[in-house]
């Protein structure tokens, strides 16, 4: 392909883009495959000569399409959105077009540069502490497993990474409806999951920092190292937002890491009115959140932060010969700052995002699905066949519907009857949880260009879906 064939092509695959999300609603939300649907049409050997350009794009349509689950559409209320936007899509083309490699601030000087202002950026607009340090990280789950890792060697005087482990029995501590990145995590990091203590939870399904702190003094006597503790503010299950303030004065008394996973709710931090998420962070080590989920920016593209930037930097860095530059110690070389040594250009698309939109429309958007999130809410309250099995909050209900005289095993069976039905229809894509053995459907409404239509729209298919346990 040379260049005048590229820009024929470029332009129709854009065209196509902009076809498809301009048209998205008439896909079936949920992929409607089988297994091995896809991968039977697919020839088990690759091409001996290349294949003419239309031929994949018919491919594409005929073979790829119908496996795909469509993240965009606006009734997409499933796990949390990885949302996009118009200005992002273009970020991202114009990113693999330019196709450097940003490891270090050599590589590419713009690249590092935007970076570190990106994250001045979304520091000012969210009002976070001043004296935290930030980078793009790929997903949160990374982001988490670096802070585990900095914990680790902050806490052993930095001897596991030089000498590996020896005796040292350390432990992690996080809710029990903590994401299971921290368990991924203590896994990587050589700590191990049996050393990942899970803290009870309140009625709101938050961490009880009281036992927090009696679990640590327990540990303390039984020969272990206390590490880290993570601190949810948005667990995927419910929502649930652990007292960051009350786990960070723990973490004061011992000396500990505190990590905040925020990665779907840190997002609403840039509305002011909702000062009430930020309660305790200047207390926090490091913290996460992920513009790629509710900030229209297209995966991946996860915001992370430390306080402390030296132990990071102490934790990671590793200079062979040919990575030494005159530059060293004047700029961020991000390749220091994380697991990975080579970085995507993610900086541009966060630029073209908070360009595009502006602050005001961006807090606008989200005001917009916070009400929608209130809306059903009132709806569960004022219908006697639902009820909420956690508070609201934000813009997702936890909820089921109720039948009289049908135990909770016969609930659960119902509710996931209710489940199946409204995803097999392919009008919307749910998700669910277990709230204390209970079947709990979840609604999330979050999508970029989600609009009043489509939230009243999925409430008349709750209401209408299979109510009958077969």
């Amino acid at each position: 392909m040379d260049s005048k064939e590229f820009r024929k092509q470029a332009h129709k695959a854009v065209d196509w883009v902009a076809d498809y999300l301009e048209n998205i609603e008439k896909y079936p939300v949920k992929s409607q495959v089988k297994p091995k649907d896809v991968y039977d049409q697919i020839p088990s050997s690759p091409p001996s000569a290349g294949e003419p350009f239309d031929q994949l794009m018919k491919d594409l349509d005929e073979k790829i399409m119908p496996g795909i689950t469509h993240w965009q559409h606006p009734h997409y209320h499933a796990y949390f959105p990885a949302n996009n936007s118009y200005p992002s899509i273009i970020a991202e083309i114009l990113t693999a077009g330019i196709g450097a490699q940003c490891m270090v601030w050599e590589t590419s000087p713009a690249a590092a540069e935007l970076e570190e202002r990106m994250m001045e950026w979304l520091k000012e607009i969210m009002e976070l502490p001043k004296n935290w340090h930030g980078v793009i990280q790929d997903t949160a789950s990374t982001a988490s497993l670096v802070a585990i890792l900095t914990a680790r060697e902050r806490v052993t005087d930095f001897k596991i990474n030089e000498q590996g482990f020896s005796t040292d029995r350390l432990r992690i501590y996080c809710s029990t409806e903590t994401h299971s990145s921290v368990e991924k995590g203590a896994k990587i990091a050589g700590i191990g999951r049996e050393n990942v203590v899970k803290i009870p939870v309140d009625s709101a399904k938050a961490m009880i920092p009281e036992m927090l702190d009696e679990q640590i003094q327990q540990d303390i006597a039984n020969g272990y190292l206390p590490c880290c503790v993570i601190s949810a503010l948005g667990t995927t299950g419910t929502l649930a937002f652990d007292p960051t303030k009350a786990i960070g004065e723990v973490c004061q008394k011992y000396n500990l890491w505190l990590h905040v996973d925020a990665a779907y709710a840190g997002s609403a931090m840039i509305l002011p009115e909702l000062k009430w998420l930020k309660e305790g962070l200047e207390l926090a080590d490091s913290f996460v959140f992920n513009p790629h989920k509710w900030l229209f920016t297209n995966f991946d593209c996860t915001a992370y932060y430390v306080k402390d930037k030296e132990v990071l930097l102490k934790t990671f860095e590793i200079l062979p010969e040919y990575l030494k530059t005159k530059t060293r110690g004047q700029v961020n070389d991000y390749r220091d700052w994380g697991v990975q040594l080579g970085r995507r250009f993610r900086a541009l698309k966060l630029w073209f995002v908070m360009r595009t939109f502006g602050v005001d429309q961006m807090r606008q958007v989200l005001r917009n699905h916070l009400k929608y999130g209130q809306w059903v809410a009132q709806q569960i309250d004022e219908n006697d066949s639902f009820e909420h099995l956690t508070p609201p909050k934000l813009n997702m209900v936890v909820f089921r519907r109720l039948e009289e005289g049908l135990s909770d095993s016969e609930l659960n069976d119902l509710n996931q009857k209710m489940l199946e039905a409204i995803n097999a229809s392919g009008k919307a894509f749910l998700t669910h949880t277990k709230v204390d053995g209970k079947y709990a459907i979840r609604l999330v409404l979050g999508q970029t260009y989600l609009e009043e239509r489509h939230v009243e729209a999925v409430w008349k298919m709750v209401l209408s879906a299979n109510l009958k346990k077969s």
